[in-house]
């Protein structure tokens, strides 16, 4: 049994500020609005509930079984805290709003994260070697495929591979975030903080995980993902 959790409470300032009147949770991607496309990919791979935080003011309008919590929050971990408090006891698959993958990736994501909890992993890590951000967080892990550390810039001798946005959450990692977020004021200080107090991280890499946060951003997503659809239908790439 798996919840789901998309924190959609950040206020996409960098979007407004480039004349993307749209929020963040709604913009579109493929012609679908991305918290709609992540309830609907949520759906598919068999969460048994999924909660959507919303920041407050946003419209909302979601399918079933989306359970949808209005918030303000001061940041993702805040958030995180929240939604975790109305989510049902359990491991949790949690994905930022502005997350975009492949259908591939996300089912080979949510069985890596499902996998890893029930082998004792407190959190697991989706991280990608496609560095395309603004403040990357950069992640070292061992030969068992387990975080040995959390970076604000590039580790040197190792490859270079950074956090995308998605993690799993053990019953464990729930507590600690609940305990953290009175003194930690942002995800990336919460994930440091589980890497440093070894409890086991695992990770589960992707080839590419693009995040919302620029209007070029969005250009790359539905480029990239409509080519994908064009690669997967009946006869392409046929002579």
């Amino acid at each position: 049994m798996m919840h789901g959790l998309v924190l959609a409470g950040g206020r996409g300032s960098r979007l407004a500020a480039e004349g993307v009147e749209t929020p963040k949770a709604w913009v579109e991607v493929a012609g679908r609005p991305q918290i709609v496309h992540l309830v609907e990919t949520f759906t598919e791979l068999g969460c048994e509930s999924i909660t959507c935080m919303v920041r407050d003011g946003v419209p909302v309008d979601l399918p079933a079984p989306a359970i949808v919590r209005t918030c303000r929050t001061p940041s993702s971990l805040h958030t995180l805290v929240a939604g975790l408090a109305i989510v049902p006891p359990g491991p949790v698959f949690c994905a930022m709003v502005d997350t975009v993958m492949p259908a591939a990736d996300w089912r080979r994501v949510f069985r890596a994260v499902t996998e890893r909890l029930t082998a004792g992993a407190a959190a697991v890590l989706a991280v990608t070697p496609f560095v395309d951000d603004e403040l990357p967080l950069y992640v070292t892990r061992d030969g068992n495929g387990l975080a040995t550390g959390i970076f604000d810039t590039p580790p040197p001798d190792t490859p270079l591979l950074v956090t995308g946005g998605v993690y799993g959450l053990s019953t464990v990692a729930r507590r600690l975030a609940a305990v953290a977020v009175a003194s930690l004021h942002r995800m990336r200080a919460f994930l440091r903080l589980l890497v440093e107090l070894k409890t086991p991280v695992a990770t589960v890499e992707v080839p590419r995980i693009i995040d919302l946060d620029h209007k070029s951003d969005l250009a790359a997503a539905e480029r990239w993902l409509t080519a994908g659809a064009r690669s997967r239908e009946p006869g392409a790439g046929a002579p």
